[in-house]
């Protein structure tokens, strides 16, 4: 047989498409071409399998090798193709005869010893083969990753010889290793018992994490808003598999280890504000996650948020609503996962502090305005701290703990997904209509509210979001007036701009 069709998969974005590697033996002098849109690291595999089945002593066709990676118009880069193509070089030579060939998939990029390196991606891969219904035979530096995937069947490999023992049935590969299962240990030394005082901030960081609501700190410099902001994740409820998966499945596109012992603990994104819209977003010209992505299922914090640039915080605008982000670009388009929790942080006033009459109301708005009123539409709780006084400074009473305020985030949490699915902040307004009913009495108060404070359509949603997740963390089956008013409290940047917009 002179010709060999190999499984294998492509990276693209968050998705893993399929590949057929065709390999072809022809008459002719000797040549080593690949085609179907290969770039410049593919193109070297001919090298590279080359000196790999030479070194590990089988025989290379002295004739015209043709490669092609279908299908053509797919753009195919980095080494993961190199194992695939050896492998239908060796099944079209006849040095491997297996007729289940079609029920494998092939991924790693091959040393010139023979040895099988690691790839990135590897779980977009493995997902991919598991609905497929392959076998993957992948690189044993991936296989501890890739076992995380449950019902996907591996082979983790050292070498192309290995390879090539299991396929003609002399020494088998043992089907998907078991690893020992490892505990989840949360690593994060942070608690929120080491903040002092500020208990207005630390209900609503707790209303935050149950509901899924974006959150905005308002406050001088050192009452606590960065503080409070990095222990977000420890009270947040811990990841399920599929969450953690596809947390883990983004940044194994980028190539980063993940630690297996806290791989379910949520991700923490903290860009510095002289940040691109590039590196938040993601992109570059071949689409890569930015933060926003890398904080799936997790917190993105931007602290200092006025210092942004201002397209670079209105290029949030769209994914926090969606949950998604669409990279374009004229070869290509990428969508990547983006459900983020949004936590920002400023100062009210450029010297710090709105009222210390160092700035004029005039430069405090020219301030603020940095940030976009639409913007600020999309973040459901505000609240403004206060500086913290000498006897809280020194108080020694005990402060509660993360782990006291996640267990009543998770029993809210829960109580979320049994009634709906999902948590209050992503509900859309025909789910509200169903699980955020309010009374007549209530009604009328939030039509008042809203008429007097201007509340924009945006914000009259989430306030009744916000008061839906209030009322959850109370197990209580009813929004009542006393929740929605807690929730309406919660709007602090906008009073702050009422106030210093009045003559």
């Amino acid at each position: 047989m002179s010709l060999a069709r190999i499984y294998s998969r492509a990276q693209v974005g968050i998705q893993a498409p399929e590949v057929i590697v065709e390999v072809h033996l022809g008459n002719g002098l000797p040549a080593f071409h690949i085609v179907g849109l290969p770039e410049a690291s593919v193109k070297e595999a001919k090298d590279r399998v080359r000196s790999a089945l030479e070194n590990s002593k089988f025989g290379f066709p002295d004739q015209r090798i043709t490669v092609n990676l279908a299908p053509a118009d797919l753009p195919k880069e980095g080494g993961r193709f190199d194992l695939a193509i050896a492998v239908g070089i060796l099944v079209a030579s006849g040095q491997v005869v297996c007729s289940d060939i079609h029920k494998y998939e092939f991924y790693g990029e091959l040393a010139l010893n023979g040895e099988i390196r690691g790839v990135n991606a590897i779980l977009p891969s493995v997902l991919a083969a598991k609905e497929q219904g392959r076998c993957c035979f992948l690189p044993f530096t991936n296989d501890n990753l890739a076992s995380l995937v449950n019902g996907v069947q591996r082979k983790a490999v050292h070498s192309i010889q290995q390879v090539w023992g299991d396929l003609l049935n002399q020494q088998p590969l043992p089907l998907n290793i078991t690893y020992p299962e490892q505990a989840f240990v949360a690593n994060n030394p942070l608690d929120l018992s080491d903040v002092k005082g500020q208990p207005g901030a630390k209900r609503v960081l707790e209303i935050a994490a149950a509901g899924g609501h974006n959150l905005l700190f308002l406050g001088p410099p050192g009452t606590g808003k960065s503080m409070l902001a990095q222990r977000m994740a420890t009270i947040m409820p811990t990841m399920s598999d599929d969450e953690a998966i596809s947390t883990a499945a983004l940044y194994s596109i980028i190539g980063q280890s993940i630690d297996l012992a806290n791989w379910r603990q949520r991700p923490f994104r903290n860009p510095h504000h002289t940040c691109s819209a590039v590196a938040l977003v993601g992109g570059s010209s071949n689409p890569k996650p930015g933060e926003i992505s890398l904080a799936h299922n997790g917190v993105l914090f931007l602290d200092e948020l006025p210092e942004f640039e201002r397209k670079v915080l209105d290029s949030l605008r769209e994914p926090m609503e969606t949950g998604t982000v669409t990279i374009s670009r004229a070869a290509r388009q990428m969508e990547f996962p983006a459900q983020f929790q949004l936590i920002a942080a400023l100062n009210p006033s450029p010297t710090g502090c709105h009222n210390d009459r160092r700035a004029t109301p005039e430069q405090v708005m020219r301030y603020l305005s940095k940030v976009s009123g639409p913007f600020i539409d999309r973040i459901d709780l505000q609240i403004e701290l206060p500086r913290l006084s000498s006897n809280q400074l020194q108080s020694t009473l005990p402060e509660e703990s993360s782990e006291e305020v996640r267990t009543r985030v998770e029993a809210a949490y829960y109580l979320q997904l049994k009634r709906q699915g999902k948590v209050n902040a992503r509900l859309n307004n025909k789910e509200m209509s169903r699980f955020c009913v309010l009374a007549p009495a209530e009604l009328q108060f939030l039509a008042q509210a809203s008429e007097k404070l201007a509340l924009s359509p945006r914000s009259y949603h989430r306030i009744i979001k916000v008061a839906r997740t209030i009322s959850d963390l109370k197990a209580q089956p009813d929004i009542s007036l006393k929740e929605l008013k807690e929730a309406l409290s919660y709007r602090a940047f906008e009073r702050l701009l009422a106030q210093l917009s009045r003559p």
